[in-house]
């Protein structure tokens, strides 16, 4: 058997031949050929490439430097027999590699829903009889049998067509049924513009059809989606790469530090095995105050509380970093069917009687315009005829949303301006249909209204035109001159320039019964028809579309629309949801374009019409070469590749396929673009939230660093200002509490007025990095001091070394409660308000200082060497905490008055 290298271009030449090319005829193969090709082809389903075990996925968030250094810390805290310590940072790293392995485990289900889009059996005919197969037997070559309803199992050339029309948005994104044709085409066409190919996954709306198979599993253009899928890889978001850097930083300097504290140690006291012994321990120290230990768990805490709120804003994370991924987006790619649009065809515009008629349905209500004016339905003459036209000419069920796509807003249109079509039809008893097909462009019905039968027509403008020889005007019908044929002709020019498709409508009264003009010849019936006007109609753009799309552009978010519709239609939707006014480029013009001509263009083209799967990697590709944090959002098949692809996937849960929404980070529930401005919002405070407790943790780690540090260069060697196990009752507890609060901290005001953050941004730069280092420098000084002061005779045991540790450790702890004031905002003073909007923080610090009681006034106290405080000590507590709000509240004036000076 021969085959072509390229199944695609099968749509290039002739049925006959192609049938030839795969050895077959129009009755199909035999039985024992299929069995030869299904042996060597494989069945008619997905292959799924090796994937990630569960196994795998929880080991391979291990990788982050954090939690190896985590690990580190947790096998030398076992070694020298720290097993309390040990124990809890080793319970931290499992909890945080669980939560995180489950969430990308559901991220491998991509092609599962690829599969499920298979249909069950397909109807074949194999030598030349009919027969019912499990699609997984289909192969190259077999005669498929189409019919309404019908979803195409394999991908397919038409070798005969009747009416036949295929609904392949999922896979192309064009909005209306695709009318099929066995005639050869010509050119190099994209999906959509193969008219005589059925694909795979595809459903037959109206009409029947035969086609031959020319591919099979993997090699029809959904297999070729599920392998893009598949070798897809899902990058690291920013807050990832940011963090992990944060954490070879952290690995780098703790070696540093703990090599400089040791070698003081044994030069200041000598080398001995018991100072050498004290000095790794105190080293070891020194590393567990360094490390965050509750980083990991926070930041995961705070993306998924962060998921909680966005439920309540229609949005679903598949994957935790997208929460703060979104706050980074710069450049949002949208798919226009089902996204920006409704996915359903709506009369948009009418001409009748002479007049031009703006519609917009706003639910079970229509709203009529003409020159920006409301007119009732009652102005408009000849609308009741036209509402019964396009109603009862018409196959279509809204009920049960089956038909043609146009047909459905037809009836829908009907509704709205209430002609029911099931009232209707109980008046008027359909007697003949002569169907539409492509020669004839139009489709007409009789129907009896009485005692009369009367004839609607529907079709192209220039054939029901010419089979009319009257217009219907202010209610009458009236001979129609050469002069109102044009006028009616340039009103269908102009509603196709603005990318609508148009309809006329026409009627006939036949007489009384006229039974014998019923039975007549469809030429006898369809002549001396009366007009009544033109409909047009477009997949309109949701509502709040272009409001959201306004907000994007204020906040610095690029919004391009990425389609496999018409470049007129695509182009014509952009511009009235606002889009910026770029370029419009087609799939065709993309094949001619290398990818370094790509990369330098894409910033300036606003809309990709006519686009292939492929086209939509190349392009997210093009823009994350060019530094852009992309946000794709989709709900075709078509998509899933660029979806799992871009730097977070967006995908629609109500209109939206399985395959999008598996390989998405985030699903709308309302399918509402106007959701995603929203969840960027909430992302940009996440952001901002995460920068702050990380801020707050790391300036904790700081303030306990230079403490112990300072204590070993300062005082008398064998001194330990703070144990390990106080260390890490701070970072994990009393650190770690607070931090979470401030995980919830309301957003700033202005937030979506701020340019998106750079992807090179760091995590600690500016006035954050500076409240920081600062805060940390305070709390270090000031936990010494504290020390100091309790114990001025450097005692190594005793009452005087207990008390002295119990006022370091409590003093620290104090210090950072009252940090946590100071990280809700870089500028804000607390002076300006805002101290008590975030309930949380109030009751962290209240729980935080009641832990804290408990060991010191506790049996606790035993395992953490404290021993009970007075009110005095508590005082002193107090009022040297006070000192970092101060000191932070003087940095924030200035920072607050340098701003000023550079805005000026």
């Amino acid at each position: 058997m021969r085959r072509r290298e390229a199944e695609g271009e099968y749509y290039s030449i002739d049925a006959e031949q192609v049938i030839k090319l795969l050895s077959s005829d129009r009755g199909g193969i035999k039985e024992s050929e299929a069995r030869k090709r299904l042996e060597k082809y494989g069945p008619n389903k997905l292959q799924k490439e090796g994937g990630r075990s569960k196994i795998s996925l929880f080991l391979s968030q291990f990788k982050n430097f954090l939690i190896v250094v985590l690990l580190a810390a947790t096998l030398v805290s076992f070694a020298i027999g720290e097993v309390i310590d040990a124990s809890v940072i080793l319970i931290i790293v499992i909890l945080n590699a669980v939560i995180g392995s489950v969430q990308e485990y559901r991220a491998e289900k991509s092609l599962e829903a690829l599969k499920r889009l298979s249909s069950p059996t397909a109807v074949v005919l194999r030598g030349g009889r009919e027969r019912r197969i499990p699609v997984e037997e289909v192969v190259p070559g077999d005669v498929i049998i189409l019919e309404a309803g019908d979803r195409v199992p394999a991908d397919a050339r038409v070798i005969e067509a009747v009416d036949l029309r295929v609904d392949e948005s999922a896979l192309t994104g064009e909005s209306t049924a695709v009318e099929k044709s066995e005639r050869k085409l010509h050119g190099n066409l994209t999906l959509g513009d193969r008219r005589n190919m059925v694909y795979s996954g595809t459903v037959v709306v109206y009409g029947r059809g035969k086609a031959v198979v020319v591919a099979t599993g993997m090699r029809t253009e959904i297999g070729k989606i599920a392998s893009l899928v598949q070798s897809t890889e899902v990058e690291e978001t920013p807050l990832q790469k940011r963090l992990a850097i944060v954490g070879r930083q952290l690995g780098t300097l703790i070696l540093v530090i703990c090599a400089v504290v040791f070698l003081v140690g044994v030069v200041k006291e000598g080398w001995n095995e018991e100072n050498v012994m004290f000095m790794f321990l105190s080293s070891v120290s020194l590393a567990v105050a360094v490390i965050p230990e509750g980083l990991p768990a926070v930041v995961t805490m705070c993306l998924s509380l962060g998921t909680q709120r966005m439920v309540k804003r229609h949005a679903i994370i598949r994957r935790l970093p997208a929460v703060e991924t979104l706050g980074s987006c710069d450049v949002i790619c949208s798919d226009k069917t089902g996204t920006f649009t409704k996915n359903e065809m709506s009369v948009r515009r009418l001409y009748i009687d002479g007049r031009n008629v703006e519609v917009r349905e706003e639910g079970d209500r229509a709203i009529l315009e003409e020159k920006g004016r409301e007119v009732g339905l009652s102005e408009i003459s000849g609308l009741d005829v036209l509402g019964r036209g396009v109603v009862l000419c018409n196959n279509a069920s809204l009920e049960e949303k089956r038909g043609d796509p146009t047909e459905l807003g037809l009836l829908s249109f009907g509704r709205i301006v209430g002609m029911k079509k099931g009232r209707l039809e109980s008046v008027y008893r359909r007697v003949r249909e002569v169907p539409f097909d492509s020669t004839r462009k139009r489709m007409s019905v009789v129907v009896s209204e009485g005692d009369k039968r009367v004839v609607y027509m529907k079709g192209a403008p220039e054939v029901v035109l010419e089979l009319c020889s009257r217009t219907l005007q202010r209610g009458k019908a009236v001979r129609i001159n050469r002069s109102e044929r044009e006028k009616i002709l340039e009103a269908g020019d102009g509603m196709a320039k603005k990318a609508l498709r148009v309809l006329a409508v026409a009627y006939r009264e036949l007489g009384e019964r006229g039974r014998n003009k019923v039975e007549q010849k469809k030429e006898e019936i369809e002549k001396d028809l009366v007009f009544v006007g033109l409909v047009g109609m477009m997949d309109p753009p949701r509502e709040g579309v272009k409001e959201a799309v306004r907000t994007c552009r204020t906040a610095g978010i690029d919004v391009k629309m990425i389609t496999g519709d018409h470049a007129i239609t695509a182009h014509a939707i952009a511009e009235e949801i606002g889009l910026p006014k770029g370029e419009t480029i087609t799939g065709v013009d993309l094949d001619k374009m290398s990818d370094e001509e790509l990369e330098k263009r894409v910033d300036g083209i606003s809309v990709f019409a006519r686009v292939n799967p492929e086209h939509k990697l190349r392009i997210v590709e093009a823009l994350k070469r060019r530094g852009h944090i992309v946000a794709m959002t989709g709900d075709g098949v078509n998509d899933a590749p660029a979806l799992k692809r871009a730097d977070i996937g967006v995908a629609m849960g109500k209109s939206g396929t399985e395959v999008a929404k598996e390989s998405s980070s985030m699903v709308l529930t309302d399918d509402n673009f106007s959701t995603i401005v929203a969840a960027v919002e909430e992302g940009r405070g996440i952001y901002d939230n995460i920068r702050k407790f990380i801020a707050y943790l790391m300036s904790s780690n700081l303030g306990e660093v230079l403490a112990i540090f300072l204590g070993i260069i300062l005082f008398p060697i064998k001194l330990t200002i703070l144990l390990p196990v106080q260390i890490l009752w701070v970072n994990l507890i009393t650190d770690g509490i607070p931090a979470l609060a401030l995980g919830v901290e309301p957003k700033e005001a202005g937030i979506m007025k701020r340019p998106p953050r750079s992807a090179r941004e760091k995590i600690f730069s500016g006035s954050m990095l500076r409240i920081m280092i600062l805060g940390g420098v305070i709390m270090g000084i000031g936990t010494l001091a504290a020390y100091y002061f309790y114990n001025p005779g450097f005692e190594n045991n005793g009452q005087a070394a207990l008390k002295a540790g119990t006022m370091a450790f409590t003093t620290l702890m104090v210090f950072e409660m009252a940090n946590t004031f100071n990280c809700k905002s870089e500028r804000r003073s607390l002076l300006s308000g805002g101290v008590l909007n975030n309930r949380w923080i109030i009751l962290s610090v209240v729980l935080s200082l009641f832990l804290q009681i408990l060991v010191i006034y506790t049996p606790l106290s035993t395992a953490f060497k404290t021993v009970p405080l007075n009110i005095l000590d508590w005082m002193f507590i107090l009022g040297m905490s006070l000192t970092v709000v101060v000191g932070i509240e003087i940095l924030k004036f200035f920072e607050r008055r340098r701003e000023k000076t550079t805005k000026n």
